[in-house]
Parts: structure tokens; sequence; C-alpha cells
């Protein structure tokens, strides 16, 4: 199990730190405080130290594989020079080998700075790291970037905020706006609520991340994008 420490004037606000640098949602951290000042009023608030505990996926967590060939020594090699030029400290290895994708895992004491908020410092990371791959090799398998396991913790989160705004929606017969997502992630969220026979979902926005509309079937009219 992975543990993380936070800091802020009042638990709520350690705990909106915690959330923010790990990109995850509340029900996804296992929160523990570990210390509570309280200052003389004077001086404004006190102080609140949570422990965050993240449980790890086994499952994924076996064990790193030596990279296999240049071209995964190489890849290896250029995500080291990536973050090391980024000021942080990690160690990274091939985490799986899967169809036409490898896994890379960056382990660093730093990851809320690698993940960034919602992920989006991740994504970007993976962006660079297959940009340069196609420059080490034309034809490559997907290089996918991961750190403390967030991809897989995002999924879950994604998948069970689908179900409560479908439930929601249910409930107001009316629609409800998501944040700003990737491809992927709306991906998951249209896959998530298609069999749902009084649920229908739309891509709202323009550009790469935009926002997934969740509305009560026959409350309006439009197709499904993706």
């Amino acid at each position: 199990m992975d543990v993380k420490e936070f800091e802020g004037k009042n638990e709520e606000e350690a705990i909106n730190k915690a959330i923010e640098s790990l990109g995850l949602d509340r029900d996804d951290i296992d929160v523990e405080i570990v210390e509570a000042k309280k200052a003389p009023f004077i001086f404004g608030g006190g102080k609140v130290k949570i422990r965050v505990h993240l449980e790890e996926e086994r499952e994924e967590l076996a064990g790193s594989l030596e990279p296999d060939g240049d071209f995964e020594n190489q890849i290896i090699e250029f995500v080291k020079g990536l973050i090391e030029r980024i000021g942080i400290s990690a160690q990274v290895n091939i985490s799986f080998r899967q169809d036409n994708k490898i896994g890379v895992d960056i382990d660093s004491q730093d990851s809320g700075i690698l993940i960034g908020k919602r992920g989006q410092t991740l994504e970007a990371l993976q962006t660079i790291v297959n940009v340069a791959a196609t420059r080490i090799q034309d034809s490559h398998p997907r290089i996918i970037v991961d750190s403390q396991n967030y991809r897989s913790r995002r999924e879950r989160s994604l998948i069970r905020l689908a179900h409560q705004t479908a439930d929601e929606v249910r409930r107001t017969r009316d629609s409800r706006l998501l944040e700003a997502m990737n491809p992927f992630e709306r991906r998951l969220i249209h896959t998530t609520l298609s069999k749902e026979r009084d649920v229908e979902t739309s891509s709202e926005g323009d550009g790469l991340y935009k926002r997934v509309r969740v509305y009560y079937r026959g409350s309006r009219n439009g197709s499904r994008q993706r």
C-alpha cells in the first residue's frame, strides 16, 4: 500500500489538496488524520495533516519486466531523460506487454506532480513519449504511461461516476454535463451507459477535451458522439 501525506488549514482543505494532487475522487482514497493543531483565532486557521492510503492493484504490480530489445530500451531511456529534465527523481520500468501496447510505469515520490489534475500531465507525457516512439521506430506499439496505477483507479472512478450520474438523471428527468475528458475517458462513459435503455449520452465541445452530457432518453433528440 502506498502512503502520502498532505497538509491544510482544516481537514477539508487537506483532502482537497490530496484529491487535486493525485487526480482522484474522494471515494478513491482512504484518509487518516495524523495531526490536527488549532491556532488562536487572531492568527487564523490551524493545521491538519492527513495520510492518504492508496490501494495498489496487485495483479498489475506483480513486478516490472526487463526491457525487450532496442526499442524498449530507448523508450525507457527517453522517459528517464524526460523526467530528469522536469527535475523529478523516478524509476522507470516496463509494466506490461499486451496486444499492440506497452506499459511504462513511472515510480516516484512526486507522482502527484507527474499525474497532474485529473491526469492531464500524465496524458501530456504519454503523448510526448508516443511522438518520440515514432522517431525511434516507424511501426511501434502504443505506449501507455502510468504512475501509481492512476489509470486503473481513474477508470473505476469514471465507471462509478457514470452509474451515479445515470441514477441522478433518472430521478430528475434532467440532463447533467460532466467535466471535460479525453477521448478514452469519454468513450468509457459512453460504453458504460450504452446498455441503459432510459439514458443516453453525447459529447459536447471542441478539441481533444470534450464534456459528456448524460440525459434521460426522450427528453431531447440527438445522436451519440464519440
